[in-house]
């Protein structure tokens, strides 16, 4: 059974930093593309950024968070990370990881972690 489970969520000032986990279980890590997406009340799903699996290293930001969010994996530990630097009100949201299968559809999530980003 896949199982995706995050946390790292908090309350956090602007210009603060957070960083997001999501421990990955029951399918091959290492193979698969993992994303991260996030939706804020009232607001339609956002993609976040992308970590391509396999060799390639490759790692896709969305434009709102590009420069101060990164995506990472530690293979040994099945997980993927998402460090939220220079945060701003407006990253408020709950955020999900989730695995990415060919076609870019993302059949399994983890259950969400919540940011609130307020001074």
């Amino acid at each position: 059974e896949v199982q995706l489970v995050d946390s790292g969520g908090d309350l956090v000032e602007p210009g603060g930093s957070l960083r997001l986990s999501c421990a990955a279980s029951g399918f091959s890590f290492s193979t698969y593309d993992m994303t991260w997406v996030r939706q804020a009340p009232g607001k339609v799903l956002e993609w976040v950024a992308h970590s391509d699996g396999g060799s390639s290293g490759r790692t896709y930001y969305g434009d709102s968070v590009k420069g101060r969010f990164t995506i990472s994996r530690d293979y040994a530990k099945n997980t993927v990370y998402l460090q939220l630097n220079s945060l701003k009100t407006e990253d408020t949201a709950m955020y999900y990881c989730a695995r990415e299968i060919r076609g870019g559809a993302w059949p399994n999530w983890s259950q969400g972690t919540q940011v609130t980003v307020a001074s």
